[in-house]
């Protein structure tokens, strides 16, 4: 295990009792990407954040963070994280609770007044600084937030739904710090159930499903290689299906109705001739450019994993 990773798990599993949260977490996250982690809910996503953060023990399985085994102190002190559901001492004031969390980074004093200072024009909140976290609107709450968990400046940072609340104007700064974050050599691994977010802004992704990592995949080729197929046509009969499992793969199929995902946009012309030689009577033959949300249907199914 070595630097070049900012993440490394093999064969990762977490049991509760007779439960089972995560079965099988192997990935492997690179130094200078963003990496988004999807599931459904349930799917054991909070609970593998916990590992690797060393917030719970695994009950098998290895990993290491920043080239150092889970758990490592030391290490810490280079991971930045923003919870999903967070609780700020909304006693102190913006600054106050920035100054605050670089104090227990163990951050010089000398040099934490400006890093406070960088970051609260990073996230558009220098004019609050003063202000109570208390009266602080829930966009407002998620960048300040954010802040805390760059205030050690660190190489690696979780980000457990970061524009939950934001509007599009937040959304947006939240990318542009993502961005800022991967040109200088962070890693970022992202969790979020916007997958429009997702698409915009991650290198590559993982797919998991009842704690097991699916599918793990450069986002730009897996986008750019498919074409979603929506079809409206009468004979889809069961033999007319398995037959067009030569040519793509049939995500979701009902009553008249088909979605399938074809890896080949020149294989559209021999579907269609496929489908009327075999008698269906087509109304609709709709191909686009696929899209995360169609990823995400086709991977992890529509049962959401629950």
């Amino acid at each position: 295990m070595t630097e070049t990773y900012a993440i490394e798990t093999y064969h990762l599993r977490k049991e509760y009792g007779p439960k089972v949260a995560v079965q099988d977490l192997s990935l492997s996250v690179r130094r200078g990407e963003v990496f988004g982690f999807l599931g459904p809910n349930g799917a054991g996503k909070t609970t593998s954040i916990k590992i690797l953060l060393g917030l719970v023990s695994p009950t098998a399985g290895a990993g290491a963070l920043l080239g150092r085994p889970l758990g490592d102190l030391q290490t810490r002190e280079r991971i930045g994280f923003l919870p999903e559901h967070f609780r700020f001492p909304d006693w102190l004031t913006g600054e106050e609770f920035l100054l605050y969390n670089g104090r227990l980074c163990g951050k010089l004093e000398r040099k934490l007044a400006s890093r406070v200072n960088e970051l609260l024009d990073l996230v558009g909140l220098t004019a609050h600084r003063k202000l109570l976290i208390k009266t602080y609107s829930k966009g407002m709450l998620q960048r300040i937030g954010l802040a805390q968990a760059l205030v050690n400046d660190p190489d690696l940072v979780f980000l457990d739904e970061p524009t939950s609340g934001l509007d599009p104007v937040g959304r947006r700064l939240v990318r542009d710090i993502i961005g800022k974050l991967r040109e200088e050599g962070k890693a970022v691994f992202l969790n979020s159930h916007l997958l429009s977010e997702v698409e915009i802004t991650c290198d590559r992704v993982a797919f998991i499903k009842y704690g097991k990592v699916l599918r793990t995949a450069d986002l730009k080729e897996m986008l750019d290689g498919d074409t979603r197929l929506d079809v409206h046509a009468e004979g889809l009969t069961s033999e007319v299906l398995e037959g067009l499992a030569e040519f793509g793969r049939v995500v979701e199929a009902q009553d008249s109705r088909l979605m399938m995902v074809v890896d080949n946009r020149t294989r559209l012309p021999d579907i269609n001739r496929y489908l009327i030689e075999k008698d269906a009577k087509v109304f609709a033959f709709t191909p686009k450019p696929i899209d995360l949300e169609d990823l995400f249907l086709e991977i992890i199914g529509t049962d959401g994993g629950l």
